[in-house]
């Protein structure tokens, strides 16, 4: 191989091991404003996008010992990130919803090859913050219900006297 493209691959490898996720994606028709924006919408959330040679991604994969990606045809633009693989799918879905013109063909999260279909399934996620409020939650409330019910006996002793004393002075 010439030592230009092995440093190419050398470089997607680097890109792919640093990256929990990894989305390919078919850009045929998208206009270089489009391109753009996408770009902008996913570095906003830690991801960025980059056009690759199905050849150069292949070597890429089996270099940095991960599963083979169907259909790596046309024009292929691959999207990577170093935070929440959730908000870059929920981009690219948006995206790909709005342009009409980017399709995503598969992907690799956590080193195990996904559809697109799932892709968009992970997009309909809740954030990672959302999932850690609504955990919160689930854990704070069995404390809650304990403080609740060791309460109960002084609140029922406190109404019981109330009452006692609304009775006395009402007499």
């Amino acid at each position: 191989m010439h030592p230009a493209k092995a440093t190419i691959v050398e470089d997607i490898v680097n890109r792919l091991n640093s990256s929990p996720f990894l989305f390919v994606a078919d850009y045929t028709g998208l206009k270089v404003g489009q391109f753009s924006e996408l770009r902008n919408r996913l570095s906003g959330v830690g991801a960025t996008c980059h056009v690759v040679k199905n050849t150069f991604l292949r070597k890429g994969l089996e270099s940095a010992g991960l599963p083979e990606v169907p259909g790596l045809r046309g024009q292929t633009a691959i999207v990577i990130g170093d935070k929440d693989v959730a908000a870059a799918a929920k981009v690219v879905k948006t995206f790909a919803a709005e342009a009409k013109k980017l399709t995503v063909r598969a992907g690799i999260v956590d080193r195990l090859a996904v559809s697109g279909d799932q892709i968009n399934a992970i997009a309909d996620l809740p954030s990672r913050d959302v999932l850690l409020a609504t955990l919160l939650g689930v854990l704070q409330a069995p404390a809650s219900q304990l403080v609740r019910v060791l309460n109960e006996p002084a609140s029922s002793l406190a109404r019981v006297l109330q009452a006692k004393a609304d009775q006395a002075s009402a007499a």
